[in-house]
């Protein structure tokens, strides 16, 4: 099954809850990013543990980036060369998560 890029009318339905939930549109960029916060090192990487077991169980994986209590998230496919299905599922379940 091929993965496709989100059409117009998905990107107003899916994106904009995400968009108004602190999720951004990366500059030149057809991706998402966000910026989390925890209380130490330990509660960020238990929230980068969950998200990497969801991602592996999905074979779509995250970029991120983290130091002690911050990790930034961006999400895009790479088999459609933007954002798809896959990332908008990945972005829920990272805010779920992070509550």
């Amino acid at each position: 099954m091929s993965v496709k890029t989100l059409s117009e009318t998905q990107r107003k339905d899916l994106l904009s809850p995400l968009l108004s939930s602190g999720w951004s549109m990366v500059d030149n960029r057809d991706a998402i990013i966000k910026k989390y916060a925890f209380n130490d090192f330990n509660e960020a990487f238990g929230f980068m543990t969950r998200v990497a077991l969801k991602a592996d169980k999905m074979d779509h994986h995250p970029e991120w980036f983290n130091v002690y209590n911050r990790v930034e998230v961006t999400l895009s496919t790479h088999d459609c060369q933007g954002l798809s299905t896959r990332d908008v599922e990945l972005a829920s379940f990272c805010d779920a998560v992070a509550k």
